[in-house]
């Protein structure tokens, strides 16, 4: 038990407990009057004047006929829907090597655009079409009626074995003309029969080019097949760099070339002036510095 140094302790306020004692507020009670009023007639009077409008339609406004209706591409939308759900109902068909299935035209992207009318993306395009060639792989025989009728949306009204590019001819001045890309480089070159002169955008070959590697690549075709001095050069490109431009003359100056002289494609194939390059510069990706370089890491 505590002990008090001072009587005077047990006389302080803090020892002394008041408490306030109140009466419970009295109980208001009100009267209500239970008399039942009689409101019969005028209850049926309101309703009477009262007209529901749309009496016997579910929907006061137009429902759309399909949930795509407020997404951006409807139409394109429905399609997409209806190809995933029956690759997903016949994806344990057995299939066939692409170079077994049956040869699509594929629809392209802008005929797809005009045929529905609606600003389809690329990257959609693509989904849906990655969709149609693994529906396309299912064996033949075994392919469902409604597989066949969908991938039909998908087909162009051509017969793919006579699609076939138009052959280079040489026109009434005795000139070749020939298209050739690399990377973001576009030449057309016009080939005609003279003493060997090359010139590039209105410049000869050295003032066009600065590097050696560069002119050589660009006349390559004709030093390939011994042509160099039997055949005049017109070129006009734009685009790209140095590199890229003076292998895309290559390839544009080799198919003119064999305009002039087919017996010559199996030497331009040989030394690679036939066929186009399709690499490119690798995109850069999200969180790196370039297509590949990581930023580098510190441990604080």
């Amino acid at each position: 038990m505590r002990h008090f140094r001072c009587p005077r302790q047990l006389t302080s306020p803090q020892w002394h407990h008041h408490q306030t004692w109140r009466l419970p507020a009295p109980l208001c009670i009100r009267a209500i009057n239970t008399a039942a009023r009689n409101d019969d007639a005028t209850a049926t009077s309101l309703v009477e004047s009262v007209q529901i409008p749309y009496q016997g339609v579910t929907h006061a406004r137009t429902v759309p006929a399909t949930p795509s209706y407020f997404s951006r591409e409807p139409q394109f939308n429905d399609l997409y829907i209806r190809i995933s759900n029956l690759l997903t109902r016949y994806h344990h068909l057995p299939t066939v090597s692409p170079g077994e299935a049956p040869q699509v035209p594929w629809t392209k992207l802008e005929e797809m655009r005009a045929q529905m009318g609606e600003p389809i993306k690329a990257m959609h395009y693509q989904k849906v079409i990655r969709v149609a060639k693994r529906l396309n792989l299912i064996e033949p025989s075994l392919r469902p009626a409604e597989v066949k009728i969908a991938l039909q949306e998908f087909a162009r009204d051509i017969n793919p074995f006579l699609n076939m590019p138009n052959p280079i001819t040489i026109d009434r001045f005795g000139r070749a003309v020939g298209v050739g890309k690399r990377k973001a480089s576009t030449a057309r070159a016009f080939v005609v029969e003279g003493t060997g002169e090359v010139l590039v955008n209105g410049k000869p070959l050295s003032e066009a080019f600065g590097r050696v590697h560069d002119r050589e690549s660009a006349v390559w075709a004709l030093t390939a097949t011994e042509r160099l001095d039997k055949y005049n050069v017109w070129v006009l490109v734009e685009g790209g760099g140095t590199t890229g431009q003076a292998e895309a003359i290559t390839l544009a100056v080799a198919k003119a070339l064999v305009a002039h002289e087919p017996a010559l494609k199996t030497a331009l194939r040989k030394a690679g002036c036939i066929t186009r390059d399709p690499r490119t510069v690798e995109r850069k990706k999200h969180g790196h510095v370039k297509a590949r370089k990581m930023p580098a890491w510190v441990k604080r």
